[in-house]
């Protein structure tokens, strides 16, 4: 048999082994969408039928084997109702049921990543070979979904049901040991050996020295427990995936359900009820929200290589300012491979730079990511040193001292003077205006802004800011030094607090004008955390720094003082002046003293709350509607503003640079996604009710415009 396909290819030889090539056309990378799986149904039928074929090797011409379905045409099912949606499950399960049902063994030669339907494929094969550098996985619950073509009932059966949930629950992607471990695959062999192993196994089998037969029937059973065996074991996955999951990402706890359901249930059967699950998750708002962040990452990187595409590569960086912020920069480069040098002005500084440098790789190493040796050839890509001298000739030098407009252009002009002509400039600001900073430079074209998270290692996004004189190149080589660093840079035009801090500080305000008015700022934390929110809005302040936020306040007061300012003293300003800095002071909000792993740990302060009681009197009860209205609405308004304005080029890099920035809830996809999915007329509606609380409450002119179109701001 021979074909020859846009997505695949088909060919076997003499022995009769039929070799099913997977290489989608004019990609870099092979998924399924409704081509591969027409043209898969077709080989799959015309092999069934095909007397002189023996046995089926499926493998790939792609680094990676199969990335799972392709996303964005998926996304078409899911607007689908839901009987027509089952039944587009039902087709992929044909298919996939085609492959396992074929009439002699098969065999699937995992080269490198198989995820989703990538790995349900080789899922419906009797055997698997993958190579000892593959990964594979069912990450579908990240998605707001479970797997769909098969994959909460043939893994089950293949490795049994608890590590089946936390494989399925979990979404992670596996390593070769550990899928061998477990029973996912049958051999874990060198790359290079994937399709000669798995063509050895194949002539096993048909050697007669190895019963495939059998391992089907096994495999299409029902499996058989106790009910003292099933309530333990399920109880047991419940209780740890509950915990885990939450109640906003209801997908993993739906899978446990479907597998429970059915394990003992014939694989036709079992397979309708994965389908009328897969149906209901799908039509989730979780699921729309999910997925929309998939896409909406998709674009992000897209644009950020349309920056970086011909821009030259920066060998050498630098870093001015240690502490822990300039040793979380320094590690993050030399960690990925750049050298970067460490100025400072003071030893203890650096010393304290290196420090974190030196935890963050230790950290690695007891996690068993780095050698030892591995780890202290990346401390040693780090140069700390008290003179400019070998500063002279990196390529990119990012600004990372105290958040004053004074000091910092100080600092810069002092460098620039140190610096190739072609070197660029950046700084490390989260309010001040990169324009106003570029001012003093002799080479502003040179510089932008380099905003990291902190902490710098975990955190994803870097903001990358255009200054007025911002050249485009300048633009490109920042994007891609953070591109090289492992992160996802989003590039964002000048403001006071740019993007990600113009709209936290709303959201603050609105915390604020809440405790003004009586609210117990444990009770609005607790209410937050419970909306999905990793932390409330005191304690956020705590860990940013109450120090950091009075000055960024006092930032936003000025740029925007119709709305971000603020007559009388805040609860900020009065934990400055208290010397109340958060985490850093161990007080702000919370008292801190440091747990058996050195982590801060939060305490409640009674003094925290007289002091607020001398500002604001007593506290009182305010539903948790009203918290969460208030809140969210100045957060999603003037997220809406940096739209309109330009400060960020899409609604898909607005919500992305809030969920990798502040850790806006993933479930609610982002604020301009949640008011598409509130509606913009309800929303505008609600908003009105709050007009009494000032500017920030007021929807725009455009907001109301696209209300009464019905217009959304996504497509999804």
């Amino acid at each position: 048999m021979k074909f020859e396909g846009n997505t695949l290819r088909v060919i076997s030889n003499e022995a009769g082994i039929a070799t099913l090539t997977l290489d989608l056309k004019d990609s870099s990378v092979n998924k399924f969408g409704a081509q591969a799986l027409s043209e898969l149904s077709d080989v799959i039928s015309e092999l069934a039928q095909d007397g002189s074929i023996k046995g089926l090797l499926i493998t790939s011409a792609k680094e990676a084997f199969v990335v799972g379905a392709d996303i964005t045409e998926f996304m078409t099912w899911f607007q689908l109702d839901d009987d027509a949606l089952a039944q587009k499950l039902q087709e992929a399960h044909d298919i996939f049921n085609g492959i396992a049902n074929l009439p002699f063994p098969t065999v699937a030669a995992i080269n490198g990543l198989a995820l989703g339907g990538g790995f349900e494929i080789c899922l419906a094969c009797d055997y698997r070979v993958m190579a000892d550098s593959a990964k594979v996985g069912l990450p579908e619950t990240q998605l707001g979904i479970y797997p769909g073509w098969g994959g909460t009932v043939r893994l089950p059966r293949l490795i049994g049901v608890d590590n089946a949930c936390e494989w399925i629950c979990g979404g992670q992607q596996k390593r070769s040991a550990e899928a061998m471990k477990d029973g996912a695959v049958d051999a874990v062999v060198a790359a290079g050996a994937v399709v000669d192993s798995a063509t050895h196994l194949l002539e096993q089998v048909l050697a007669g020295k190895l019963d495939y037969q059998s391992r089907r029937a096994s495999l299409r059973a029902p499996m058989q427990f106790s009910p003292i065996e099933k309530m333990m074991i399920f109880e047991s996955v419940r209780a740890v995936v509950g915990a885990k999951a939450g109640k906003h990402y209801p997908a993993p706890m739906e899978a446990i359900k479907t597998i429970e359901k059915g394990i003992f249930q014939p694989i036709d059967k079992a397979i309708a009820t994965e389908i009328k699950g897969f149906v209901k998750m799908a039509k989730s708002p979780v699921a729309r929200s999910l997925v929309g962040l998939f896409l909406n990452d998709q674009q992000v990187k897209k644009a950020a290589s349309r920056y970086s595409k011909d821009a030259s590569t920066i060998r050498h960086a630098a870093v001015l300012g240690a502490g822990i912020m300039g040793g979380g920069i320094a590690y993050q480069s030399a960690s990925k491979g750049t050298p970067i040098v460490m100025k400072d002005i003071r030893q203890e500084a650096l010393d304290l730079g290196m420090n974190e440098a030196g935890k963050l790789f230790g950290k690695q190493v007891e996690r068993g990511k780095l050698t030892t040796d591995k780890a202290m050839q990346g401390l040693g890509k780090i140069t700390p040193v008290l003179s400019y001298g070998e500063v002279a000739n990196v390529d990119i030098v990012v600004e990372a001292v105290v958040e004053n407009p004074k000091i910092k252009q100080s600092v810069l002009a002092e460098i620039e003077g140190q610096l190739r002509d072609d070197a660029i400039l950046t700084s490390n600001t989260s309010t001040i205006s990169i324009t106003h900073l570029a001012s003093e430079l002799k080479r502003p074209e040179n510089f932008c802004g380099m905003h990291f998270f902190n902490p710098v290692h975990r955190m994803p996004l870097v903001e990358v800011i255009r200054g007025a004189k911002t050249s485009e190149a300048t633009i490109a080589k920042t994007v891609a030094y953070a591109q090289a660093l492992g992160k996802t840079p989003i590039v964002v035009n000048d403001c006071p607090g740019f993007l990600v801090n113009r709209v936290l500080f709303p959201y603050f305000s609105g915390f604020s004008a809440l405790l003004k008015d009586g609210a117990d700022y444990q009770a609005v934390d607790k209410v937050m955390e419970r909306f999905g929110w990793p932390m409330g809005p005191a304690y956020l302040l705590d860990v940013v720094g109450i120090d950091t936020a009075f000055h960024a306040d006092q930032v936003m007061a000025q740029g925007f003082p119709d709305r971000m300012g603020h007559e009388g003293k805040n609860a900020i300003d009065l934990f400055f002046e208290s010397k109340r800095f958060g985490q850093k002071s161990g007080s702000g909000f919370y008292l801190y003293e440091e747990d058996k792993k050195g982590k801060p740990k939060k305490l409640k302060s009674e003094e925290s709350v007289q002091l607020l009681n001398t500002l604001h009197g007593a506290t009182k009860d305010i539903s948790e509607e009203e918290i969460i209205a208030r809140m969210m609405i100045p957060l999603c308004i003037e997220t809406a503003r940096c739209l309109e304005e330009n400060i960020v080029a899409s609604a898909a890099e607005a919500d992305m640079g809030l969920v990798y920035g502040i850790g806006f809830p993933p479930y609610l996809g982002g604020a301009l996604h949640y008011m598409d999915e509130m509606g913009l007329a309800a929303f505008c509606e609600l908003a009105d009710q709050y007009k009494h609380l000032g500017k920030l409450y007021e929807p725009t002119v455009t907001m109301r415009e696209m209300a009464a179109q019905q217009r959304r701001y996504h497509p999804y």
